[in-house]
C-alpha cells in the first residue's frame, strides 16, 4: 500500500469537523433571512396595516375580546412569541442534552419557523389573527432553534477555533440577509413593472423568507451530527427547568457574571438596532427608502465587521476585542447625538459604523460564553442565552421611550443608550475569564 495515500485518523478527525463547521454556518446563513426581511423591514409596518384595516371606529382590534389599538398588535405579538419561547425553550435544552439529539430538536423547529413564515402569504385583508399567530410561532421556534444551533459550537470547534467559527457563522447570516433585502427590495420598489401590487410585493418578500430559511436549513441538519449524552433525569416544566438551570449556574458565578455583563450591553445593542430607524425618520426627518438603504448597509458591513473582529480576536483574544468593541459602540452613540437632521450622509456614516462592531460584538460574546459552559449542558445553558438575548431585552426600549417622554428629544433618547454600554463594559471587564472558563472545567486557550 502506497504510504502517502493513507490518510491519518487525525487528519480524518479534522476534515470531518471542517465539514461539520460549514454545515453549522448554513444555519445561519438559511434563518438570518427572517431576521432581516421578515422582522426588520416588512412584518412590523404590513402587519399593522392589515390591523388597521380590521380596526372598528375607534382604531381597536379586539383579539379575544380584548379591545387593543390597531397599531400597537405587532408589538404585544412580538412580546407574547417571547413569552412562548422563554416556557419552551429551557425544557427544549434541557431535553437535548439529556437525549444527545439536538438535531431533530432542531429540524423541528427550524420548519416549524420556516411553515409559519411561507405562510404569510396569506396574510391579507384583515386578517391581522392569522398575522399575530403566525408571528408568534415564527418568532418563537426562531428563538428555539437559535438556542439548539448555537449550543453545537463548543461540539463542533475547539477552543482555539471557536472565535474565528462563530465569527464566520455570523458572516454567513448577514450575508444571506443582504443578498435577498436586495432581492426583496428590487421587488417592492418596482412592483408595478412585475404586475403585482404593493400589498402582494410585500406577502412574496415575507413567504420567500420562510422558503429560503427551510431550504437552506437542509444543509445543517445532513451535516450536523449528535453526539451521545450522559445519562440524566427527567425535564422540567419551562420555568422551573429555567429555575434549575439558573441554580446551576450558581456553582459557576463567573459564568453568571459573563451573563449579566453581556444582559446589559446585548440590550444595547438590540435597542439601537430596533430604534435607529425611529431616530432617523422621526428626529433626522429621512424617507422610507433611505432607512431601508441603511439597513442593508449595515447588513453588508456586518459581514466584514465579524470577519474583522474575529480576526482581531486571535490577536487580542475575545474579551479585549469585546471591550474594544463596546468602546466603539458608546463613540458611535455619541457622534449619532450630533447628526444633523435631513442628511442622509451623515446617517450612512452612522449605519456603517454600527455594522462594523455589530456582528462581530455579537458573533465573540457567543463564542466567548461557549467556554464558560460545563460540558454536557450546552443546549440548557444557550437556553439562558437565548432568552438574556430575546427574552429581557426590554429595559433598552423603555429607557428609550422614557427619556423622548421626559425630554421630547431623540437625540437624548438615543444618548441614553450609552448607559449600556459602559455598565457593559465595567461588568465584563471585571470577569477573569480564564479562571472561568477552568471553573467551568474547559481547557483554557493559550489566547482568551
Amino acid at each position: 500500500m502506497d504510504t502517502d495515500t493513507v490518510r491519518s485518523p487525525s487528519a480524518d478527525e479534522d476534515a470531518a469537523r471542517r465539514r461539520e463547521q460549514r454545515g453549522w454556518y448554513f444555519y445561519d446563513w438559511a434563518c438570518s433571512v427572517y431576521s432581516t426581511s421578515v422582522v426588520t423591514v416588512f412584518l412590523g409596518p404590513y402587519l399593522t396595516s392589515v390591523a388597521e384595516a380590521a380596526a372598528d371606529a375607534d382604531g381597536f382590534v379586539h383579539p379575544l375580546g380584548i379591545p387593543v389599538r390597531a397599531g400597537s398588535f405587532f408589538a404585544y405579538a412580538v412580546s407574547l412569541s417571547v413569552v412562548v419561547a422563554v416556557l419552551v425553550m429551557p425544557l427544549v435544552g434541557a431535553a437535548a442534552d439529556r437525549t444527545g439529539r439536538k438535531k431533530p430538536l432542531l429540524a423541528a423547529a427550524a420548519y416549524t419557523g420556516a411553515a409559519a413564515t411561507a405562510g404569510m402569504f396569506f396574510l391579507d385583508g384583515d386578517r391581522y389573527l392569522l398575522g399575530g399567530l403566525l408571528l408568534v410561532v415564527a418568532n418563537a421556534a426562531q428563538s428555539v432553534a437559535m438556542m439548539l444551533y448555537n449550543s453545537y459550537l463548543p461540539q463542533i470547534a475547539p477552543p482555539e477555533e471557536r472565535d474565528a467559527v462563530s465569527s464566520r457563522g455570523w458572516a454567513f447570516g448577514y450575508a444571506a440577509g443582504a443578498l435577498v433585502l436586495v432581492a426583496n427590495l428590487v421587488l417592492y420598489t418596482g412592483h408595478d413593472s412585475f404586475g403585482v401590487s404593493e400589498s402582494m410585493a410585500v406577502r412574496i418578500c415575507l413567504a420567500s423568507a420562510g422558503l429560503w430559511w427551510g431550504a437552506f436549513a437542509l444543509i445543517p441538519l445532513r451535516r450536523l451530527r449528535d453526539r451521545r449524552a450522559p445519562a440524566r433525569g427527567a425535564s422540567l416544566p419551562g420555568f422551573r427547568q429555567l429555575a434549575a438551570t439558573v441554580r446551576d449556574m450558581r456553582r459557576h458565578p463567573l459564568t453568571l457574571a459573563f451573563l449579566l455583563a453581556y444582559l446589559i450591553y446585548n440590550d444595547g445593542i438590540q435597542t439601537v438596532i430596533s430604534q435607529a430607524s425611529v431616530y432617523g425618520s422621526k428626529e433626522l426627518g429621512l424617507g422610507q427608502a433611505t432607512l431601508i438603504v441603511a439597513v442593508l448597509l449595515v447588513q453588508v458591513l456586518a459581514v466584514a465587521g465579524a470577519l474583522l473582529l474575529g480576526r482581531l480576536a486571535r490577536r487580542y483574544g475575545a474579551k479585549r476585542t469585546i471591550l474594544g468593541s463596546l468602546v466603539a459602540w458608546t463613540l458611535t452613540l455619541a457622534a449619532g447625538y450630533f447628526l444633523p437632521a435631513g442628511a442622509p450622509g451623515w446617517f450612512f456614516v452612522l449605519a456603517a459604523g454600527i455594522g462594523l462592531v455589530l456582528g462581530g460584538s455579537q458573533a465573540l460574546s457567543r463564542s466567548l460564553f461557549s467556554h464558560l459552559v460545563p460540558p454536557g449542558k450546552e443546549a440548557e445553558y444557550f437556553s439562558a442565552y437565548e432568552i438574556s438575548d430575546r427574552g429581557l431585552s426590554w429595559l433598552g426600549p423603555l429607557l428609550f421611550g422614557l427619556t423622548y417622554q421626559l425630554t421630547g428629544s431623540y437625540r437624548d433618547a438615543i444618548v441614553s443608550l450609552v448607559g449600556f454600554f459602559v455598565l457593559g463594559f465595567v461588568l465584563l471587564a471585571r470577569v477573569p475569564v480564564r479562571r472561568a472558563i477552568a471553573d467551568a472545567g474547559n481547557p483554557v486557550p493559550e489566547r482568551i
